[in-house]
C-alpha cells in the first residue's frame, strides 16, 4: 500500500463513520499521512482525528477510536495505535510500506511527486529584469507545472541573451506587468518574484553551478556566487547531490555485470561484524550509519511529493534544492551497502537495496530537472 492508497483508505473510514452516524462532519477532500514523529510508531501517522474533533463536537481521542475501529478492518492495514492527544499510527501488512514506496517511485520515475492531470489553476509569474529573479521564476514555473498548474512567465524587459543561452531560463513574454485577465476563463493568480539580487554575474559558473547558486538560498538571502559551487568535494552540496545520483547509476551498471537487477522487497540491515566469506576483515564491516540509513532515507523519499507541493504553495524553489541535499546525504551511506561484498552472492536483499538506490536516483534526477540542472550518469 502506497501513501496515496493509504490516504484513500483513511478517507473511506471517515465516510463509513459518517454514513453510520458516528461522525457528523464533512468528509475532507484529502488526508495527509506522514512518517510517525517522536513518540509515534508504525509505518505512517495522521492527525486527522484532531482536525475532525472540533467539527464533530467530540473529543479527539473518541474520533480517533472511531476511525481506528474501521481502519483495523481495512485491507492492507496490520495495526492502528492511537498516541498522544489523538494521532493515528498505522502499520501496514505484507511487505509493508518500504517496498510499496520504492515500487511507486520506480513506476513514476523522474515524475514521482507530479500530479496526474491538470488542476485548472492558472498562474502568471512576473520578474524584474534581474538574473536571479528570472532563474527563480523559471524553476518555480517548472514545479508549478509538475503540480498541474498552467503557467505563463514574463519579465519587465527582454532578458539578456546569456540568461537563456547559458542558464536555460525561458521567459514567455516581456514588458510591463499586465492587469489580471477577466474573461470567460478563471482569473489567473498573479505573482511577482523579487528575490535578493545576485552579484556578481553568475553566468561564468555555467548553467548547473549558476542555477544552484541562485536557487539554493532562500529568496531573502543573498546568493553566494563563487567558484565554490564548481569544486568536486564533499563541502559542495551540489556536488553531493549529483555524486549521489551518479553513484546510483553506477550501482545499476555494476549489478548488471554481477547478474542481478532491482526488485523492491523487504530491506535488511547488512551485518556489521561478520565478514563475508573471502572478504578481508578490515573491509568487511559496514559503518553503523550505513546500516541505519534505510529508515531515514525512506522517510526523505516519502516526503518528496509533499516537498513539491510546498514549493508550489509557498513559491520557494529553494525548498526543493535543500530537500535534494537531504536525500543525497541520507543516501550516500546507504549506497555503500548495495552490492555484494567479497565472495558474497547476490540475494533478494541486494535486489531490494538496488531498487531503493534506483528510487533515490529517480528522485534526485527528477528534482534536479525541475531546478533546470543536469543529473549526470558519470561524475
Amino acid at each position: 500500500m502506497t501513501p496515496v492508497e493509504l490516504s484513500r483508505t483513511v478517507l473511506r473510514a471517515v465516510r463509513r463513520a459518517v454514513d453510520d452516524g458516528e461522525l457528523d462532519v464533512g468528509v475532507p477532500a484529502a488526508v495527509k499521512v506522514t512518517p510517525p514523529g517522536p513518540g509515534g510508531c508504525g509505518d505512517y501517522a495522521t492527525n486527522l482525528a484532531l482536525q475532525l474533533a472540533g467539527p464533530a463536537g467530540q473529543p479527539p481521542l473518541r474520533v480517533a477510536e472511531i476511525l481506528r475501529t474501521r481502519l483495523l478492518h481495512s485491507d492492507g492495514i496490520g495495526d492502528v495505535v492511537v498516541t498522544g492527544p489523538g494521532f493515528l499510527n498505522i502499520s501496514l501488512q505484507g511487505e509493508g510500506s518500504q517496498a510499496a514506496l520504492v515500487r511507486e517511485i520506480l513506476e513514476a520515475g523522474e515524475r514521482y511527486g507530479h500530479v496526474e492531470r491538470p488542476t485548472g489553476q492558472l498562474v502568471q509569474l512576473y520578474a524584474p529584469h534581474e538574473v536571479r529573479a528570472v532563474v527563480v521564476m523559471d524553476a518555480l514555473a517548472r514545479v508549478l507545472r509538475s503540480q498541474g498548474a498552467l503557467v505563463r512567465t514574463s519579465c519587465a524587459s527582454r532578458p539578456e541573451p546569456d540568461w537563456a543561452q547559458v542558464l536555460g531560463a525561458h521567459v514567455d513574454a516581456h514588458g510591463p506587468q499586465g492587469a489580471p485577465t477577466r474573461s470567460g476563463t478563471p482569473t489567473p493568480l498573479h505573482l511577482t518574484l523579487r528575490p535578493v539580487p545576485a552579484t556578481p554575474d553568475p553566468t561564468p559558473l555555467g548553467r548547473d553551478a549558476a542555477r544552484w547558486a541562485l536557487l539554493h538560498p532562500a529568496a531573502h538571502d543573498r546568493p553566494r556566487v563563487t567558484a565554490d559551487h564548481l569544486v568536486q568535494r564533499e563541502s559542495n552540496p551540489l556536488f553531493r547531490v549529483r555524486y549521489a545520483h551518479a553513484r546510483t547509476r553506477a550501482l545499476s551498471r555494476n549489478a548488471a555485470d554481477l547478474g542481478f537487477h532491482a526488485e523492491p522487497g523487504q530491506l535488511e540491515s547488512p551485518a556489521l561484524d561478520t565478514p563475508a566469506r573471502g572478504t578481508p576483515a578490515k573491509d568487511a564491516a559496514v559503518p553503523p550509519t550505513a546500516a541505519q540509513a534505510p529508515t531515514t532515507l525512506l522517510t526523505t523519499l516519502a516526503a518528496h511529493p509533499r516537498t513539491l507541493q510546498a514549493v508550489a504553495a509557498h513559491h520557494a524553489p529553494d525548498r526543493l534544492a535543500r530537500h535534494l541535499v537531504t536525500v543525497a546525504d541520507a543516501a550516500l551511506p546507504f549506497l555503500l551497502t548495495v552490492l555484494p561484498r567479497g565472495a558474497e552472492k547476490p540475494s533478494a536483499a541486494h535486489c531490494a537495496r538496488l531498487a531503493l538506490a534506483e528510487a533515490v536516483g529517480a528522485v534526485l534526477a527528477g528534482g534536479l530537472s525541475l531546478l533546470g540542472i543536469d543529473a549526470p550518469e558519470h561524475l
